[in-house]
């Protein structure tokens, strides 16, 4: 059987004193040492600027005034929440049994990695959420064939194959990715390896190709998991914690799966809230989009749910909003999160349990809710109906333009920033100007510790397969779009919007 506790570490980036590898495993620090420093990761986080601004992003709906209606961080709240649920019924479940898999005596600890993880799981995302990725990833990928660096010829062989996969990087920016470059580089929040890597959801390099399907790994290797300033970071995680690469640490399947818990209910219930859609309407299109989900396996009227079939668990949320005299929507809510919840928890717990030597190895090439299961057709159920009657509403879709064009006009306006010659911007970075008027104001505008860490990244310039270096006038050009990237993800959106408008008027 898996031994978990042996992936268990205290050590972090910057540890107060250097000791050997083993000294910071649980089994020779104790349990009672891990969770005082897991309380110290814990107090970082919640203290982080990063976890703050989640409060003025976009969950669903950009710019909301409306306080009901969830933020990135009201939703993390949920997931964090759903997260402590599922491990307290693995821990339920596995009873004596936690300590076969080296388990014994971690629940709080694991409670609380897990806890973070789902906090934390959206703070790399930019302003207007999916639509702020794409925003930032299609203007770069018109823009960079406009920059010198990235289309004369007159390099080597290795040169060009490393400045091509930083290009493919640059075209494709990633939350998940964006929030690993947070945690290690922009706020150096110093966590303990072990919750960082609960956060490494996807596994492969930002510079490396989206793996066809089927082949080895696919699904945890479907999007970029960290970027390749990272790289060296996330090399020395994967040493401390013995995760072979391509693979996840064994807790990230759980932060993943109180994501998707969390997130398919609330989308719908901020649709009601805005009235997109009736409660009556919405049970409607849930009971036949399940019906629907569940036709080929012939089961969609059949007793999966303690004894009720999916629609009788939908009936009966309505039947206790139509007793409800004042608020007959958030009793709807509650008995839907009642009903569908805890079966949704429960299929996550047994998941985890039953494929644990994969998940130990974090080579489980699946979400755990996805299977063919009545409790995946649930989360497909809601998400489905979310996509066609929320997303696709003309409201929604006028605010996802709005956010886009928020995003993209901002990377237009600090554009020449990015058209200067490295000697030229370089110079900007001393406190020169060399009478560059725009762009000397536009840099003041950058963020001190943005620009420090771009700094810090000219250093770094990568080694090639045959021993030369990286020029430095790609490698510099690739910081700088770093910088850009960092500063346009890092703003909510309500600063954004601001920027916008400021800059558009002062460009008027």
């Amino acid at each position: 059987m898996p031994d978990l506790a042996t992936r268990y570490s205290i050590q972090r980036p910057y540890p107060q004193r250097k000791e050997a590898p083993e000294q910071y495993r649980v089994e020779r620090c104790g349990v009672r040492t891990l969770e005082k420093q897991l309380e110290s990761d814990r107090g970082r986080i919640i203290n982080s600027a990063a976890v703050r601004r989640l409060q003025q992003k976009t969950q669903v709906f950009p710019l909301e005034h409306n306080a009901a209606v969830r933020s990135r961080l009201t939703h993390s709240l949920e997931v964090q929440q759903t997260g402590r649920f599922i491990v307290r019924t693995i821990f339920d479940r596995l009873g004596q049994g936690a300590s076969i898999l080296g388990l014994d005596g971690l629940e709080r600890a694991t409670e609380s990695l897990v806890e973070m993880a789902c906090l934390m799981h959206d703070i790399g995302n930019p302003p207007f959420g999916h639509f702020g990725e794409a925003a930032i990833s299609r203007w770069f990928e018109q823009t960079l064939p406009q920059l010198p660096p990235f289309i004369h010829d007159d390099l080597s062989e290795p040169e060009w194959a490393l400045r091509a996969e930083l290009l493919r990087e640059l075209r494709s920016f990633e939350g998940n990715a964006q929030a690993i470059r947070l945690i290690s580089q922009l706020q150096k929040l110093n966590l303990t390896y072990t919750q960082t890597a609960c956060i490494l959801k996807y596994t492969r390099c930002a510079t490396e190709p989206k793996p066809a399907k089927g082949e080895a790994l696919d699904y945890l290797r479907k999007k970029p998991g960290y970027y390749f300033s990272e790289r060296e970071f996330v090399s020395h995680l994967q040493s401390v914690l013995d995760m072979a690469p391509g693979h996840r640490f064994p807790l990230t399947y759980l932060m993943e799966a109180a994501d998707d818990i969390a997130y398919c209910l609330a989308d719908l219930e901020d649709g009601v809230d805005k009235g997109i859609l009736s409660c009556e309407r919405l049970a409607q299109l849930l009971k036949e989009q399940f019906l629907a989900l569940r036709e080929p396996f012939g089961d969609g009227d059949a007793p999966h749910f303690s004894g009720k079939c999916f629609a009788e668990l939908i009936d009966f949320a309505l039947e206790r909003s139509a007793q409800e005299s004042i608020n007959k929507e958030h009793e709807f809510f509650v008995w839907m999160r009642v009903k569908l919840v805890h079966p949704l928890v429960n299929h996550a717990a047994e998941a985890f349990i039953d494929h644990i030597g994969a998940i130990s190895e974090g080579s489980l090439n699946r979400a755990l809710l996805e299977d063919d299961s009545p409790c995946h057709s649930i989360v497909e159920t809601l998400k489905r109906v979310a996509i066609r009657h929320v997303f696709s509403v003309a409201e929604v879709e006028t605010l996802e333009l709005q956010g886009y064009r928020i995003i993209s006009g901002l990377l237009e306006h600090y554009k020449p920033l990015l058209m200067l010659p490295m000697e030229a911007f370089s110079d900007l970075c001393r406190g020169g100007s060399r009478g560059l008027l725009i762009e000397s104001r536009l840099f003041h505008r950058l963020p001190n510790k943005h620009v420090k860490a771009y700094l810090t990244l000219v250093e770094q310039v990568p080694v090639l397969e045959d021993g030369s270096r990286l020029g430095e006038t790609v490698w510099e050009r690739y910081c700088r779009c770093r910088l850009l990237q960092d500063m346009i993800s890092g703003m909510t959106d309500q600063y954004a919007l601001d920027e916008f408008r400021a800059l558009s008027v002062i460009g008027a």
